[in-house]
């Protein structure tokens, strides 16, 4: 595994490959590896580091990459049902239950995105409590606040 330091606005991200995919993306002060000494910012991670520039400058609204993540079948599908939710927006636990086909499993969505092991580029910031009220959140609420921020400030302008 090839694992590499990225300093962001939230502090350094570790970043985490294996074959050319993207297995881990943790927030600072994560239990998960700590960088290997001069990790080379090449392949999957040098593409990642780029487009995670363009994402804190305001300039990239979506991600394209190989991810890896590793996971229960369950676990999968709430990363994958993430993945849809749209830049800027939120959803709630709730709807990715329902997006998920068990629409009773909103505690099981919970436990699902606390454990997602790419943070950011599978947005789990996004889902917040079923009254629209920020909760919980791994890398701690200063940051999915700072994320979601960043992202309403960027939205694209349209006319409604």
């Amino acid at each position: 595994m090839n694992v590499y330091a990225y300093a962001s606005p939230l502090g350094v991200l570790t970043l985490s490959a294996r074959d050319e995919h993207l297995v881990g993306l943790h927030l600072p002060g994560s239990s998960d590896p700590a960088p290997a000494g001069d990790a080379q910012r090449t392949g999957v991670l040098a593409r990642a580091c780029e487009q995670l520039d363009g994402y804190f400058a305001g300039t990239r609204t979506a991600f394209e990459l190989p991810l890896a993540p590793e996971g229960t079948p369950f676990q999968q599908a709430v990363w994958r049902a993430l993945c849809d939710v749209p830049y800027g927006e939120t959803c709630s636990y709730g709807a990715i239950a329902r997006a998920v086909g068990k629409p009773l499993a909103s505690r099981a969505v919970g436990m699902a995105n606390n454990r997602n092991p790419i943070a950011i580029i599978i947005p789990c910031h996004r889902v917040v409590g079923a009254s629209g009220t920020l909760v919980g959140y791994g890398g701690g609420m200063p940051a999915k606040k700072y994320l979601l921020g960043l992202e309403q400030r960027h939205l694209p302008f349209t006319l409604r």
